[in-house]
């Protein structure tokens, strides 16, 4: 339904003090709940879909990724450093090339995202079994109880899990002792990881009332080790739009 719904035309992201993007306001305030509403920034879906290319020999359905998710381009950011995205009907495979911002089609548990997770997990486990001469072959269920094993601190103290590291930490999984990539593998990803600057300049709002200063970085991470990895909520410090703009 969200996805050809015209009632999702836009929304406003922030970009956390876990250096992640979380939804703010969205133009459907009636289906969508912003409350821990997270959104895949550029850099984050050109990783999760080369990630994904290494599925394909296993059976990688892309009608399904492009089901789960719904492509959104930058419109505009304010003062307080949120950004205006608007819906876009390119493809969700072009994002690398657009620098397109990609929110889960999650409404409910039937979603197109929930069947994502559910195609990937497996895939990586056929992929693991087909790869590996495990002694015993791993088990969906295997995959599964220690992804919410290593969630379940965040779950009791009600944080908030980013898409990304959700749909990452079951395209990494592997079962302890084994590895998918060597340590040069390992490091160009941590540098890609750590690098926005492939993601575009936002063009203001108001030129006039948005000089540049120290807060209004787009690749900002100071401090970022003692930040928290899964969770944001400062929803008392984001600006109050112009009742009148219309969008």
């Amino acid at each position: 339904m969200a996805k050809i719904s015209p009632k999702l035309s836009w929304c406003k992201v922030r970009l956390g003090k876990d250096l992640n993007w979380w939804v703010t306001e969205t133009s459907d305030k009636v289906n969508w709940d912003i409350d821990g509403l997270s959104i895949i920034d550029p850099r984050q879906a050109t990783h999760m879909l080369e990630t994904l290319d290494g599925l394909r020999d296993y059976g990688l359905d892309d009608s399904i990724v492009e089901k789960a998710f719904i492509p959104f381009s930058i419109d505009s950011k304010n003062e307080k450093n949120e950004v205006k995205l608007v819906r876009s009907m390119d493809s969700v495979s072009d994002s690398d090339e657009l620098q397109l911002f990609l929110l889960p089609d999650s409404l409910d548990d039937d979603s197109p995202y929930a069947e994502f997770l559910d195609h990937i997990t497996k895939l990586q486990v056929k992929m693991l079994n087909k790869t590996f001469d495990f002694e015993k072959d791993v088990a969906i269920e295997d995959l599964e109880e220690e992804i919410r094993e290593n969630y379940s601190n965040d779950y009791m103290e009600g944080k908030a899990i980013h898409a990304f590291h959700e749909v990452m930490d079951i395209l990494e999984y592997v079962p302890d002792g084994y590895s998918l990539e060597d340590d040069e593998d390992r490091d160009e990803k941590e540098e890609e990881e750590d690098d926005y600057s492939e993601i575009e300049d936002l063009p203001e709002e108001d030129e006039e009332d948005l000089e540049e200063d120290e807060t209004m970085h787009w690749d900002e991470d100071d401090d970022e080790n003692d930040y928290d990895r899964n969770g944001y909520d400062d929803s008392d410090d984001l600006s109050d739009f112009d009742d009148d703009e219309k969008y």
